[in-house]
């Protein structure tokens, strides 16, 4: 997986006033959590867009002015309810021997059959959380839609790896192929027809005969 590295300076004080001052200073207020103690550090706010404003996964390398680095993983973020701006960003430090949980994006492939049919393809998960060691984390879970006909279900079973644990349930849906609304609507109306046609029969046959006839 690829790695976005965030430059930024640790921090003593860890008080409101401290924090707003470096808000104020454009920065952003950070912890690193899963180490033997939390690390207090703040950094640029636009040293996030990278990592922050993107459908892709990737993990993070913290380089502080003091030298020390760490690997780690964007674990929570907060935004200002108004201005959308980052308030505070929580990262959770990553070992190369532990494995970690992490959401990655899903990327569909290939033409569907039952989509050529007038079909519709459904995604039921545009990310799917997984589970693996730092240096097995996919980029993305690739999905091939190719076969599926209208009416079939694609599940997370499919999907497993040997090198990484996908973190949902088995009846869990990634995507399937839905019969098109227009299609459903021709078909309604084309069994009407039927009925009414049998109808009109029945009314037919059990019509009185005309005078004359017998």
């Amino acid at each position: 997986m690829k790695s976005i590295t965030i430059n930024g300076s640790q921090r003593e004080s860890v008080g409101k006033k401290a924090t707003k001052a470096l808000r104020n200073a454009g920065q952003v207020p950070c912890v690193l959590y899963g180490g033997d103690k939390p690390v207090h550090f703040n950094a640029e706010e636009l040293a996030f867009s990278k990592l922050v404003y993107t459908p892709n996964a990737h993990t993070v390398v913290i380089s502080l002015e003091n030298g020390d680095t760490f690997n780690a993983v964007l674990q929570d973020i907060q935004f200002h309810p108004v201005t959308d701006r980052i308030l505070h960003v929580d990262f959770y430090q990553l070992f190369e021997d532990k494995p970690i949980s992490m959401e990655i994006p899903v990327h569909y492939v290939g033409n569907s059959r039952g989509v050529k049919a007038g079909g519709v393809l459904r995604k039921n998960a545009r990310k799917l959380r997984v589970k693996a060691l730092p240096n097995l984390l996919p980029d993305f879970i690739e999905v091939d839609i190719t076969p599926l006909k209208i009416g079939a279900k694609l599940y997370v079973t499919a999907l497993q790896n040997d090198d990484y644990k996908i973190m949902h349930t088995d009846n869990t849906v990634v995507c399937q192929i839905k019969r098109a609304r227009a299609a459903m609507a021709i078909a309604v109306d084309d069994e009407d027809e039927l009925e009414e046609g049998a109808e009109d029969a029945v009314d037919a046959t059990d019509a009185p005969a005309a005078e004359g006839q017998e």
